[in-house]
C-alpha cells in the first residue's frame, strides 16, 4: 500500500533528524532559552506550507509564552487557490526581494531576540530578506529546512547567499528536495510529502528541549493548558495567566 510506504518514509525522516540532529537542535534550543529567560521573543517565521510548524508551536496546547509568529497574511497557507490570494501571487511575493524587509519594519526587536525561520530550500527572497535584517539588528539567527539537499541551489536574492549561509545554528530537517516521497503509476510526480512532518517532529524536538533547559535553570513557564479535560478546574486559570503573560512580553512589539 502506498500509505504504509509514506509512513515509512515518515518513520525513516524521523529516525535520521534524531540520529543527525540532536546536537544542533539542542544549540538552537539553547538559544532560544537565553532568549526566553531574558523576558524576550523566540520570532518564528514561514512562508505557505512553512507556516504550519509556526502554528504548532504557539498557541498550542503543549506549548508555552515566548515564541511569537512573525506569519504574514498574503504569505500564509492559500485555501482558494485560484482568484485572490491565488498560488500565482504567492508565488510572486515570496520571491519578491525588499518584501521581507519591509515585513520586519512593522516590528520592534531586541538583540536578545531569536529569528527562528523554517524554509524547505532556503533559496526565496522574503525569507533571506527576514534573516539578513535580523542580523543587521543584532539578533541570532536560526534557521531550520532541507539545508543538505538544497546547498547547489541558486538562492533568488541579490546578495548570493542562501538561508542556510546567512544562519547562526541549522537543523537538517532531512526532508528530500522534491518533498513529495511516494511514486504513483502513470505519473510523472511523487504524491505524499514529507517535510511538514519533518518540521512538526523538529518543533516539538526543540521546544522540549527548550522547556527542559529552562525548568533545570528554574524558570517558571507559563504553558497553554488543554481546556477539555473533565474535572480540570483551574484550566481556564492558567489559560488566563498564559495570555496575561504573553500580553506583558508584547509590550513594545
Amino acid at each position: 500500500m502506498l500509505a504504509n510506504q509514506w509512513l515509512d518514509n515518515v518513520r525513516r525522516l524521523q529516525d535520521k533528524i534524531q540520529q543527525t540532529q540532536t546536537e544542533n537542535i539542542h544549540k538552537a534550543a539553547s538559544l532560544m532559552a537565553d532568549s526566553i529567560e531574558a523576558g524576550r521573543w523566540v520570532h518564528t517565521f514561514g512562508c505557505g506550507h512553512a507556516t504550519l510548524p509556526i502554528e504548532e508551536m504557539y498557541p498550542r496546547i503543549g506549548g508555552f509564552v515566548g515564541f511569537h509568529p512573525l506569519i504574514e497574511q498574503p504569505l500564509t497557507f492559500f485555501t482558494r487557490i485560484t482568484g485572490e490570494s491565488g498560488i500565482h501571487q504567492f508565488l510572486f511575493l515570496e520571491r519578491a526581494e525588499g518584501y521581507g524587509s519591509a515585513i520586519m519594519s512593522s516590528w520592534n526587536f531586541d538583540q536578545r531576540d531569536i529569528v527562528w525561520i523554517f524554509s524547505h530550500t532556503g533559496i526565496n527572497a522574503v525569507n533571506i530578506d527576514v534573516a539578513l535584517e535580523a542580523k543587521n539588528r543584532g539578533m541570532k539567527v536560526i534557521v531550520y529546512g532541507s539545508a543538505a539537499e538544497s546547498q547547489d541551489k541558486k538562492p533568488r536574492h541579490s546578495c548570493g547567499k542562501n538561508l542556510f549561509e546567512l544562519a547562526d545554528v541549522v537543523v537538517d530537517s532531512c526532508a528530500p528536495l522534491t518533498d513529495a516521497s511516494v511514486p504513483l503509476k502513470d505519473h510523472f510526480d511523487k504524491i505524499g510529502p514529507v517535510s511538514t512532518m519533518c518540521f512538526i517532529t523538529l518543533v516539538w524536538m526543540t521546544v522540549t528541549t527548550c522547556a527542559e533547559i529552562l525548568a533545570d535553570c528554574g524558570v517558571k513557564l507559563h504553558i497553554h493548558p488543554s481546556h477539555n479535560v473533565p474535572g480540570d478546574t483551574t484550566a481556564r486559570e492558567r489559560l488566563d495567566e498564559c495570555i496575561d503573560a504573553y500580553k506583558k512580553r508584547s509590550f513594545g512589539l
